[in-house]
């Protein structure tokens, strides 16, 4: 009875290089509910504090406020476009209810092309089943697979992926900022081609991640951060984040191996502390952002401006204050989770908030204090300048004119492709 059957059936999807190609940190929907952390002060500046330059950001065009995310889901379909980062030959998605408040009942799930706006290409969709069942139920802080399908996927490909939700007033898991317009629609419409009665929203619920079977050599980046990881002030559908702009140069990159990007990027997430509406710390969710990546091999760390800036907000309490100790002890503690499981970390110095209302003489000699242990401490297996890649030469606690979204802390297109040029190529070779 204990002895292994040598004639177990096993699906040839199930074998191979198995490789996320895409993902994205999971939340929960706004509005959060009370708990889990401080919640933000009003971040009005006080009268007479420092502010961006009011004519940079009368001149900067804004990006638009993007449709939020539901905060309720009721007998409706969900579809989501993601791009696979690698290709490959067969795919399976990672499902979230990690922040849930109860079982999701998911009744259909397909995987298609994208075609245009909320349409999927002709023939390209695929049921996804999860052991052999169409239908599933998530239960409340898990992550299930579905069942590895053949499915060809290029790289840089859109995906779409359907669910139909048959419950009413289902609180979702959520990646608020998602910048990829997805759509929401009455009634089971999983496998329709174009969705009728659509709504347009640009979040992600519950799709957490896309694996793809990939070539032997294939191998997963994972890019975890705050805001300017995450793509805030980037324009949406143009899959610009500097992650994504990352992935193209190594797709172009014709005698270096496969290698996926995945943005594990939180707008506002903290290295130590979390906060309501901004995710678990990097500390808390580290296992399943990164380590639970299947194919991951090296990791990014940009983080750590938020633990500083948000010590500086009006009304936050002094126990939400950081010092550079704490954030460097924080770094220290990822360095030696990544280490432990065989994974290469790269350090990201901190850019800029100079001109913004948290900007003091404090708070920036706490970010020179930690960019400098970045660069010099040796700890990290590699290091990429972020601050020299977008500081303005003529005032260095500031962006560059032309990478700034116009609030003086988050790249606009421009700045996110320095970040992602700067960056050698070669450190993801081996």
């Amino acid at each position: 009875m204990n002895e292994l059957r040598e004639n177990t059936r096993t699906s040839p999807t199930s074998q191979g290089n198995w490789i996320a190609t895409w993902g994205t940190a999971q939340q929960l929907a706004q509005p959060a509910e009370p708990g889990g952390g401080p919640q933000m002060p009003d971040d009005t500046p006080p009268a007479g504090a420092p502010v961006a330059d009011a004519s940079a950001q009368d001149s900067t065009p804004q990006p638009a406020e993007p449709p939020a995310a539901p905060t309720k889901i009721s007998a409706q379909t969900v579809r989501m476009v993601a791009r696979a980062t690698v290709g490959g030959t067969a795919v399976r998605v990672a499902l979230s209810n990690a922040f849930g408040y109860a079982p999701v009942h998911i009744d259909a799930a397909q995987i298609a092309r994208h075609d245009s706006g909320s349409a999927i290409r002709a023939g390209s969709a695929r049921k996804l089943t999860f052991g052999g069942r169409d239908a599933v139920v998530l239960p409340t802080g898990a992550q299930i697979y579905s069942d590895p399908i053949e499915y060809d996927v290029p790289a840089q490909t859109d995906l779409v992926v359907s669910l139909y939700i048959p419950d009413e007033k289902v609180t979702p898991t959520t990646h608020e900022l998602g910048l990829r317009t997805a759509w929401l629609a009455p009634g089971n419409q999983a496998a329709t081609q174009n969705l009728q009665d659509a709504t347009g929203f640009q979040s992600y619920v519950w799709l957490a991640g896309i694996d793809v079977l990939a070539q032997p050599t294939a191998a997963t980046i994972v890019a975890i951060g705050d805001s300017i990881t995450d793509g805030a002030a980037t324009t949406p559908d143009a899959d610009t984040p500097w992650p994504s702009l990352l992935a193209r140069r190594l797709a172009a990159q014709q005698d270096l191996p496969p290698r996926a990007v995945i943005n594990m990027g939180i707008a506002g997430n903290r290295v130590l502390r979390e906060s309501d509406g901004f995710g678990a710390s990097a500390l808390a969710r580290f296992d399943r952002d990164v380590l639970a990546r299947p194919g991951v091999r090296w990791v990014v760390l940009a983080e750590g401006g938020n633990d500083i800036c948000f010590g500086f907000m009006p009304g936050m309490p002094e126990s939400e204050r950081a010092t550079a100790e704490d954030i460097i002890a924080g770094y220290r503690m990822l360095i030696g989770r990544a280490h432990l499981h065989g994974l290469r970390i790269i350090g990201c110095t901190m850019t800029q908030f100079g001109g913004t209302f948290v900007f003091t003489a404090e708070s920036e000699r706490m970010r020179q204090d930690v960019n400098r242990w970045i660069r010099s401490s040796g700890e990290f297996d590699a290091v990429v300048d972020l601050d020299a890649a977008t500081r303005d030469p003529a005032a260095p606690t500031k962006l560059r004119t032309e990478f700034d979204s116009g609030d003086g802390i988050h790249p606009n297109d421009a700045g996110n492709k320095a970040i992602a040029e700067a960056f050698d190529l070669e450190l993801f070779r081996g």
